[in-house]
C-alpha cells in the first residue's frame, strides 16, 4: 500500500512547536514546516523543523492572507495532505475563527468559534464547569468597571494567600507593568491592591480572576491531555504529575518536571465532559489536588497541546500519531488509549537540568520515583534530540538550560499555602 504523503505545518515557533516537530520526526522521520511572526530559540537552526517568519502573522488579516497565499504557491500539490496544527493560544483562536475560509485548502481540526470563546475565557469556563458539575477553586471575578478611583474596594470571600490571574490570556500578552507575572500568589491585601491597580492602569480591559489558593506545593498539580477526533471520539487521555514549576515571573506555572500518572475516575469525568460539549482536537487541562475535600480542582483548559505535552510522546503516546491517524490516514476509532503510571516506557520528563529537579522539587514519594527513573536512565526532554544535528542550536539550548540555575536561585519559593 502506498503511504499517503503529508506535511505537518505547525503554527508558532516555541518549545511546543519543537515538541510536535520532534513527535512527527520520531513517528514518521519527516521534517515539519512552521509559520510564525518570528523565530524563537527552541526552533532556530533546527534540522527537524523550518520556521518561516512573517511579520504580523499572529494577527488577522496577515494570518489568513498568508495561509491562503501559501495554499496557492508552496502548499498546492493535490496528492499531499497539508496538516495544520496550532501550537499557541492565539493561533488556535485564529484557526477556529477562520475555519470556513481555510478548510478548502488545509487539513486541520478546530472547534467552532463560539465554543472556543466560551472555553478560552476563564470566566465563562468556570460557568461551564458549574453547568457540568466540574470542581474548580472558589472564585471572585474582578472587572475594570468594579474599580473605583483606580482601586478595588470589595471584600474577598476567602482568606489570603490568594491566586490572581487574567481571564484573557491572549490580551495579557499585550500589556506590561512593574511586577507583571503570568499569574500571582498574593499573601495580603496590600499586595493585592497594588497589583490590581497596576493591571488596569496598564490598559488591561478584561476580567481578572481572584481564587482561593489551594494548599500544597507544585507536586499537588496535575496536567491532563486529550485528543478528540473529528467525530468527537476521545482517542487519548494522558495524565501527568508535575513535581516542579518554573518560578520566573513570565513563566509562572509552566511545568518543568513531570512524571506519568493515571486516574481512571478523572479520565472518565473529563472524557464525558469533552463528549458533552462536542469538543474536537487537542485539549490540555491544568488541575490541582485539594486535600481539604479530596477533589481535583480545574484551573483552565488550553485548546491545544501544551508546551510540556511532549511528556506523553516521551512515555510512548506519540501526539503526532493521534492527530495523523485521525485526519491524514482516516483510521477508524478503536477505543480510547489511557495513559498509565507505570509501563515499560515510563520516563521522567525534564524541562530543566537534573540538578534543579534534585535540589528544588519537594521531598516526597513521587520525587523518589522520579529519582529512580533518572538513575535508570529513563528520562528525557523536549528540547534536546540526538537526531537534530544543529550544533549552534544545541549550544544555545544548553546555555538556556544552564540559565535556569539563576532563575530558580532568584525566584523560587515553596508554595505551601
Amino acid at each position: 500500500m502506498v503511504q499517503k504523503k503529508f506535511v505537518p505545518i505547525l503554527l508558532g515557533s516555541d518549545m511546543n512547536v519543537y515538541g510536535m516537530a520532534k513527535s512527527f520526526h520520531e513517528a514518521y522521520g519527516i521534517k515539519s514546516e512552521a509559520h510564525a511572526g518570528f523565530v524563537l530559540a527552541p526552533t532556530q537552526s533546527s534540522q527537524i523543523v523550518t520556521v518561516h517568519p512573517t511579520k504580523g502573522f499572529d494577527e488577522d488579516p496577515v494570518f489568513t492572507e498568508t495561509l491562503l497565499e501559501l495554499s496557492q504557491t508552496t502548499y498546492n500539490q493535490p496528492d499531499v495532505t497539508y496538516l495544520l496544527i496550532p501550537c499557541g493560544d492565539g493561533y488556535a483562536e485564529l484557526l477556529s475563527k477562520n475555519k470556513a475560509v481555510l478548510a478548502p485548502h488545509y487539513t486541520f481540526i478546530a472547534n467552532d468559534y463560539e465554543l472556543f470563546k466560551g472555553l478560552v475565557n476563564k470566566v465563562e469556563f468556570y460557568d461551564i464547569c458549574e453547568k457540568y458539575q466540574l470542581p474548580y477553586p472558589k472564585t471572585q471575578i474582578i472587572t475594570k468597571d468594579s474599580m473605583i478611583d483606580g482601586k478595588y474596594q470589595v471584600a474577598l470571600p476567602f482568606e489570603f494567600p490568594i491566586a490572581l490571574k487574567p481571564a484573557n490570556s491572549v490580551e495579557w500578552l499585550s500589556i506590561d507593568f512593574e511586577g507583571r507575572k503570568k499569574a500571582f500568589i498574593l499573601h495580603n491585601r496590600e499586595e493585592f491592591d497594588v497589583i490590581i491597580e497596576r493591571i488596569y492602569q496598564a490598559g488591561y480591559q478584561s476580567e481578572m480572576i481572584a481564587q482561593d489558593f489551594i494548599p500544597g506545593d507544585d507536586s499537588n498539580m496535575r496536567v491532563l491531555n486529550a485528543y478528540v477526533d473529528h467525530q468527537h471520539q476521545v482517542r487519548l487521555m494522558g495524565l501527568g504529575h508535575p513535581l516542579l514549576e518554573d518560578p520566573s515571573p513570565g513563566s509562572v506555572g509552566n511545568y518543568v518536571v513531570i512524571l506519568p500518572d493515571e486516574n481512571q475516575q478523572l479520565y472518565q469525568r473529563i472524557e464525558q465532559f469533552l463528549k458533552d460539549i462536542q469538543y474536537v482536537g487537542f485539549a490540555n487541562f491544568d488541575l490541582k489536588y485539594d486535600p481539604r475535600d479530596d477533589e481535583y480542582k480545574l484551573f483552565e483548559i488550553n485548546l491545544r497541546q501544551g508546551r510540556s505535552s511532549f511528556f506523553l510522546t516521551l512515555n510512548g503516546l506519540n501526539l503526532a500519531k493521534f492527530i495523523t491517524d485521525d485526519l491524514v490516514f482516516n483510521r477508524a476509532f478503536t477505543g480510547t488509549v489511557y495513559g498509565k503510571k507505570e509501563t515499560k516506557d515510563s520516563k521522567l520528563w525534564l524541562g530543566v537540568p537534573k540538578n534543579i529537579f534534585l535540589k528544588y522539587a519537594n521531598e516526597n514519594e513521587e520525587k523518589e520515583r522520579g529519582k529512580q527513573l533518572l538513575q535508570a536512565g529513563r528520562w528525557g526532554t523536549t528540547i534536546f534530540y540526538e537526531k537534530d544535528h544543529s550544533l549552534g542550536r544545541y549550544l544555545r539550548m544548553k546555555w538556556a538550560f544552564y540559565k535556569y540555575n539563576e532563575r530558580f536561585k532568584k525566584f523560587f519559593e515553596v508554595k505551601e499555602g
